[in-house]
């Protein structure tokens, strides 16, 4: 399997945080709120500054339960439904995100396009996969340290959702992180894991956002730092697949087989 790039790498992992980086986030907050974001809408930029936009479609997968469509909440600062319902269909939402890239010191604004559907409709409608599955740039795999089954299915869902698209980028996210006393699946589990698949594995929390002084509204910025490591990584993987794909970096040499 080819060589992943290195985490921050590609992407400058804390610009986010530092003054320009909170600039170019200012387009996508309103009164430290997030913007949500229609499938035709995007940031609006101050008249100087101009940007690339890099757009993505990423198809979440996962057990029922195990947090997916939670985590897109989380991405775009929604809120995250209290209670588990099952997605009856397939939800699409939005996510902006600006990031430095390293080589070039250039801001690109990403444009990910989450697209997220219920275990229950994936088994009942048969066009409902190939749908997800088509012209994805990325697939998220989810599974929660809560239920070992969700991580037992890992394989399969590898094989059934990304087996005949091996050139798209795969990325594994653990949810429910910050109930990891109480976890299902231990540290060597995920050392061996990663071993096996030589796949990236990102950790989220389930805790609800930080609020703002009214109590009830979500802080936007508070929010972002949570998840500026799942963001970054996702743009740092589709970047550097993309320019590899264009010819402008050269293919990682496969690992020698053991």
């Amino acid at each position: 399997m080819a060589r992943l790039p290195a985490p921050g790498s590609v992407i400058v992992p804390d610009w986010h945080e530092t003054a320009e980086g909170k600039e170019y986030l200012a387009c996508i907050l309103r009164k430290n709120r997030r913007r949500v974001f229609g499938l035709l809408e995007r940031p609006v930029l101050p008249p100087p500054v101009a940007i690339d936009t890099a757009s993505y479609k990423i198809f979440v997968s996962g057990k029922s339960g195990v947090g997916k469509t939670a985590l897109v909440a989380k991405l775009a600062g929604l809120e995250v439904p209290v209670v588990h319902h099952e997605t009856t269909g397939i939800q699409t939402t939005v996510v902006f995100w600006p990031a430095k890239l390293q080589a070039s010191d250039r801001v690109v604004m990403f444009r990910f396009e989450f697209w997220d559907c219920g275990e229950s409709a994936l088994k009942k409608f048969d066009h409902m996969l190939p749908a997800c599955q088509e012209k994805t740039d990325a697939f998220l795999f989810l599974f929660s340290f809560t239920d070992r089954a969700s991580f037992e299915d890992l394989p399969g869902q590898l094989a059934r959702v990304a087996g005949e698209a091996p050139g798209v980028v795969r990325l594994v996210i653990g949810s429910k992180f910050d109930q990891y006393m109480h976890t299902d699946v231990p540290e060597r589990d995920l050392t061996a894991f990663r071993q096996a698949w030589e796949l990236p594995l990102l950790r989220v929390k389930s805790v609800p956002g930080r609020r703002l002084a009214d109590g009830r509204t979500l802080d936007g910025r508070a929010g972002l730092a949570d998840i500026a490591h799942v963001l970054n990584g996702l743009a740092e993987q589709l970047w550097h697949q993309d320019q590899v794909a264009a010819g402008l970096l050269p293919n990682p040499p496969e690992d020698p087989p053991s």
